[in-house]
């Protein structure tokens, strides 16, 4: 797979695009074939080493992501493979695959976009959050 790897947390000018083993998802995982991912405030102070999560270096920033389920990990039910879904994960979306709980993963409607579905969670949820609260 390829991704944009995060070595160094010093802005978006230290991501290198690099060739890495494709992951295998974990026992209660599902792997994604990303087609569209959203770029949110978080992931550049992410990178910058300025957000609350600080994931352990090196790794793939990209908080929130669409695309097809590829895998499924031991124990996953709820998904499949050729599931369309879009997922929420802290890091991993800007890669051409990613790993992540299928509880943060939720199968999309037919025909939902998924350039739609990428940005969803994040600028949807923040601006119901903000309306409501």
């Amino acid at each position: 797979m390829h991704a944009w790897l995060c070595e160094n947390p010093i802005g978006v000018q230290a991501l290198r695009w690099a060739e890495l083993p494709t992951p295998e998802p974990a026992p209660g995982q599902v792997r994604i074939a990303v087609h569209a991912a959203s770029l949110n405030f978080p992931d550049l102070l992410t990178v910058q080493g300025k957000y609350q999560v600080k994931p352990t270096l090196p790794f793939v920033p990209g908080a929130e992501f669409a695309g097809l389920v590829d895998a499924v990990g031991e124990g996953v039910s709820q998904l499949k493979v050729g599931d369309a879904v879009a997922a929420i994960g802290s890091t991993g979306g800007f890669a051409t695959h990613a790993c992540v709980n299928a509880a943060h993963a939720m199968r999309l409607p037919p025909g939902f976009p998924l350039e739609d579905a990428a940005a969803f969670a994040f600028t949807y949820g923040t601006a119901h959050h903000a309306l409501i609260d």
